[in-house]
């Protein structure tokens, strides 16, 4: 499976680092981006292994979430062989405008 991070997924996970880093220092960042990029070898193979997101329930497509640390998510869809990673967020955000936020 291929992984793509739309532009605002790649945002999302920019702040969270960047507040991470902030609050916790480069260490943390480092643990984190290590996280996240264990999750995406993970979906690579398992796509199917996050749940299905229940604010994007309206939308055609599935999307599934997966939570990297406690305090963000990540959210994707599956198109063919394609990961299309959508969304990322801090968990202790208002989740419906996070949803929003994320492709239509």
């Amino acid at each position: 499976m291929k992984v793509v991070w739309q532009d605002k997924a790649k945002e999302g996970r920019r702040l969270v680092s960047a507040y991470i880093y902030r609050q916790f220092g480069v260490n943390r960042v480092k643990i984190f981006r290590q996280k996240v990029d264990q999750m995406v070898r993970m979906l690579m193979q398992s796509p199917n292994l996050g749940a299905i997101d229940p604010l994007f329930a309206d939308r055609p497509a599935c999307y599934r979430s997966v939570v990297i640390n406690g305090l963000s998510k990540m959210v994707y869809r599956i198109d063919d062989d394609i990961i299309h990673i959508v969304g990322f967020w801090d968990t202790r955000q208002e989740p419906q405008g996070q949803a929003e936020l994320t492709e239509q």
